[in-house]
């Protein structure tokens, strides 16, 4: 059938990558519609996140002035969580302030900005509509049908969520695995600016990043996150599916166990709950990509499945900014030649692979296996704390040399030399 095109562009997702990826399309001319399923764009993102924000400032030069973004990351402290201790390892880098590396953000205020900036862009925003399926003329896809409306594009670009159900009900993406899925139950309590820094040890708009790992899950695969924002903290859990499952356990008491720490609770003392929901989160890394070129449509964002779990840093919304500059790129590219194909936009995957996005992904391809390393939230943080108890209890004991207090602190482990050895060597490769 002949279709008549209503805009260059259909978006659908109104998250960091449908918005970035609009606002660069119309940058360059092009008609562009945003549809977002929420009231408005971030009325249905939990709260936020560390954002690793130096694409950001690259697309949008006012991103550190004018967007709402809470503090700027200059301590980041990975954890192992035990039932009675804590070994942290705590980095702090004023290199990390000046040019910025990552800031907290709320999504709450950070997308309804960038749905500001489209807008003045020239993109058409059009909030609180869900899109039921994806159009196709033949093997092309050529639009949205919402309700009883039909809106038709030359390219559709898919930024619906992890689980992309546009692309699953039209059959080009298969439902994700429970090992490759996590669920993140995430807490915004306010303290008070000036309690943020106190408890923190921060100054001015300083902020601190927690990643734990260990007790904070109760066993189950995953971790704990805890960061600063102005005047309140973001905390919770994020845990892998299947495993979850597996345990028999509910990741609102993984939630509630965590924050009650004896370690973590100080921090939340006094606090008041603003917010608390939950959010499903990809964590198959490269290998849970997949097809994301088809004739007329591209899959951008967290619905391709990027995000990053090093153990170190957890990364979506950097990955997710950098694969919509690279479909703007590809779509830009086809929209110019008047070719919609495949093949046309197959661009896309090399704009990727050309750029942090692709070449990080294929760095951490082994990471979600090795953390399915079940010794990494149990065993190895006990171990941890031995050394450090055997190293710190003046007990009037003779002191040993610290070689044989690890030693001896493996010995009375459930790891042995050669499970260590094993993890560690993965580790190597994979991090």
């Amino acid at each position: 059938m002949s279709v008549e095109y209503d805009f260059d562009v259909i978006i659908v997702g109104g998250g960091v990558a449908g918005t970035v990826c609009a606002y660069l399309l119309a940058q360059e001319g092009h008609e562009v519609l945003l549809i977002e399923r929420g009231v408005e764009p971030g009325s249905k993102n939990l709260s936020g996140g560390v954002f690793y924000c130096r694409i950001m400032q690259e697309i949008f030069p006012n991103f550190l002035s004018d967007a709402p973004v809470e503090r700027t990351i200059t301590r980041n402290c990975v954890s192992f969580l035990n039932e009675g201790s804590a070994v942290n390892i705590d980095y702090w880098d004023t290199r990390l302030a000046e040019p910025v590396n990552a800031v907290t953000v709320l999504r709450a205020k950070l997308d309804p900005w960038l749905a500001e900036q489209c807008e003045e862009a020239g993109v058409t925003v059009m909030p609180g509509i869900k899109v039921d399926e994806l159009l196709r003329d033949g093997d092309q896809f050529v639009g949205v049908r919402a309700g009883e409306d039909e809106l038709h594009a030359r390219v559709v670009i898919a930024a619906d969520g992890v689980n992309s159900f546009l692309a699953q009900n039209a059959g080009i993406r298969p439902k994700a695995k429970t090992k490759d899925l996590a669920v993140g139950v995430k807490s915004v309590i306010r303290l008070g600016e000036d309690t943020v820094r106190q408890r923190f040890n921060l100054s001015g708009s300083d902020g601190a990043a927690y990643a734990v790992v260990g007790d904070c899950t109760q066993g189950v695969a995953g971790g704990g996150f805890m960061y600063t924002n102005t005047d309140s903290v973001s905390i919770g859990v994020v845990l892998r599916l299947d495993d979850l499952a597996d345990k028999g356990k509910a990741s609102s008491d993984v939630h509630d166990h965590f924050l009650s720490h004896p370690f973590i609770a100080p921090f939340l003392e006094g606090g008041e709950l603003l917010e608390y929901g939950c959010h499903m989160v990809p964590e198959g890394g490269q290998g849970m990509m997949g097809d994301v070129v088809h004739p007329g449509l591209l899959i951008i964002g967290d619905a391709s499945g990027l995000c990053l779990n090093t153990g170190f840093t957890v990364r979506g919304m950097d990955l997710a900014a950098g694969s919509a500059r690279a479909a703007a790129k590809a779509v830009d590219e086809a929209l110019k030649a008047e070719d919609y194909s495949a093949t046309a936009l197959g661009s896309y995957t090399r704009h990727v692979d050309e750029s942090f996005v692709g070449q990080d992904m294929a760095t951490y391809a082994k990471a979600p296996a090795f953390l399915e390393n079940e010794e990494m939230y149990g065993d190895m943080g006990v171990l941890v704390a031995d050394v450090m108890h055997d190293i710190f209890n003046h007990d009037l004991s003779p002191r040993r040399p610290l070689v044989k207090v690890a030693l001896g602190a493996v010995k009375r482990s459930k790891l042995t030399m050669r499970r260590l050895a094993k993890i560690g060597y993965q580790a190597v490769r994979s991090l």
